[in-house]
């Protein structure tokens, strides 16, 4: 049955927001700027803003002026192990070019900050960040602020990555053939671990992992399996139609984090079968041994180890967001000028 989430507190600003980030305990991180009248840019770089608010009350602890601004590429977290003291962990352009910052969640105080090149996405742990271009993947120390490593192989184009099992996981498409597949890399020094499944999928639109899980939100599902799972997928796709056998267009397929290419998978669920101009948007993400998925303003948990569903909301404000975080029973939802918290199953 489908209910309405649970709101904790919204508060409204002035400042539009563009970042967000929670962690397990503590307050949330708010990153956004303030919009000239009439919408126009003189800069590439829009000046940011940087505030820790309060999860329980919606109160801000803090707020400054952020070197990082708004523009091509942005990341931010919430990490425990990156020095002496809970950090917030900053990435995006600055007017110097783009920096990686770290500052403190208590104080909003700096304690470090680097030049990076320029990304387009990026995923930050207590230990090594990982940001990504259409050509490369790097490992920055989370700590330290420098560069670790750095991976590219020929013919390859990366679009998203995740950290499941002690893997980096990285989405690429063959540049000839456009088909996706995914690969994994060492965590601590970016060398290439194996291909985990060919270029052979149309498309991956998202993939999501924690412990020792791995989702991937894609369609045709039948390039991804191995042999012995195939058979099964045909049997349970035709069973969907009297007529003839459908082909997903919108599906979840989830893997193990020491995954390989000839390994089954853990379970599988076809969302659709309409024509592909009639997919929703959807995404994906993991936290605390679950799996959250959105489309519109609908979220739907289920349980990661084995895909069964624990509960469906209608999120208001949700198919309108400009970021959606999840952390330890929380949801994080940022529109354009309000932040709101909801209730999530912990």
């Amino acid at each position: 049955m489908t209910t309405t989430a649970k709101r904790r507190w919204a508060r409204e600003f002035h400042s539009e927001i563009d970042g967000i980030a929670i962690g397990p305990s503590g307050p949330v991180l708010l990153h956004g700027y303030d919009a000239p009248a009439g919408g126009m840019w003189t800069d590439d770089v829009i000046p940011g803003k940087l505030g820790a608010i309060d999860r329980n009350s919606g109160e801000f602890i803090w707020r400054s002026p952020c070197e990082v601004g708004y523009g091509r590429g942005f990341a931010a977290a919430i990490c425990d192990g990156a020095g002496d003291t809970a950090c917030a962990i900053v990435m995006g352009p600055s007017s110097q070019g783009h920096r990686i910052l770290r500052v403190s969640i208590d104080t909003g105080e700096l304690l470090g900050e680097s030049a990076i090149e320029p990304f387009d996405e990026a995923i930050i742990r207590d230990e090594v960040s990982v940001m990504i271009t259409a050509t490369k993947v790097t490992g920055i120390s989370t700590r330290d602020l420098v560069e670790l490593w750095s991976y590219r192989r020929e013919d390859e184009r990366y679009h998203s990555v995740a950290f499941c099992g002690g893997r980096l996981f990285v989405v690429y498409s063959n540049a000839n053939t456009k088909k996706y597949g995914l690969l994994a890399l060492d965590a601590e020094d970016g060398s290439f671990d194996s291909i985990v499944i060919p270029s052979k999928l149309p498309t991956i639109h998202g993939i999501a992992g924690d412990g020792s899980t791995l989702v991937l939100l894609t369609s045709d599902l039948m390039q991804g399996l191995c042999a012995s799972d195939a058979g099964r997928f045909i049997g349970e796709l035709s069973m969907m139609s009297e007529d003839d056998v459908l082909t997903d267009t919108l599906s979840l397929l989830a893997i193990s984090g020491n995954h390989s290419e000839d390994d089954p998978a853990l379970w599988w669920s076809v969302l659709g079968t309409g024509p592909v101009d009639d997919i929703p948007e959807a995404s994906i993400s993991a936290d605390s041994g679950k799996l959250y998925l959105v489309s519109g303003a609908m979220l739907e948990a289920r349980d990661l180890l084995s895909g069964r569903t624990l509960g469906e909301w209608t999120v208001p404000g949700l198919d309108e967001r400009v970021c959606w975080s999840v952390g330890s029973g929380a949801g994080l939802l940022a529109e354009e000028n309000r932040l709101t918290i909801y209730e999530l199953p912990a």
